[in-house]
């Protein structure tokens, strides 16, 4: 069964608060990305990072993850059905609320279950 969400937070590269609200046994981290104004070229940071090493549980069979900021006017929740457990990172892009940029958030999921760490999986880099 899975658990509860947790909640996290975080700052983008201008400073801007964000808070997280992710499943514990699901979710490694979150970056975002920025595109750098007059440019095609983006900065990314990691927002948050799940402070678990591993899974204490199976995370059930949705993806739930939520971001929010006052500062960025943003409110996303992502919520996806995954009962083979295979989605392993979600991109959402939306428009920054000045409307002149895009922030992309790369959210990225499979932490190791218990006894796997030695064994986890390499994943694409960003």
């Amino acid at each position: 069964m899975a658990r509860h969400n947790r909640e996290g937070e975080g700052t983008d590269q201008h400073g801007a608060k964000y808070k997280v609200s992710y499943q514990p046994d699901w979710l490694r981290q979150v970056k975002i990305a920025r595109t750098i104004t007059g440019g095609s070229r983006q900065s990314t940071k990691t927002l948050f990072r799940n402070p678990a090493a591993c899974a204490e549980r199976s995370p059930g069979d949705k993806v739930r993850t939520r971001v929010t900021s006052k500062d960025e006017k943003l409110d996303i929740e992502i919520t996806i059905a995954d009962k083979a457990s295979r989605v392993e990172q979600i991109e959402v892009t939306s428009r920054t609320a000045d409307g002149k940029g895009d922030i992309t958030f790369i959210i990225d999921g499979s932490l190791p279950q218990r006894g796997d760490l030695g064994k986890a999986r390499r994943r694409r880099r960003r």
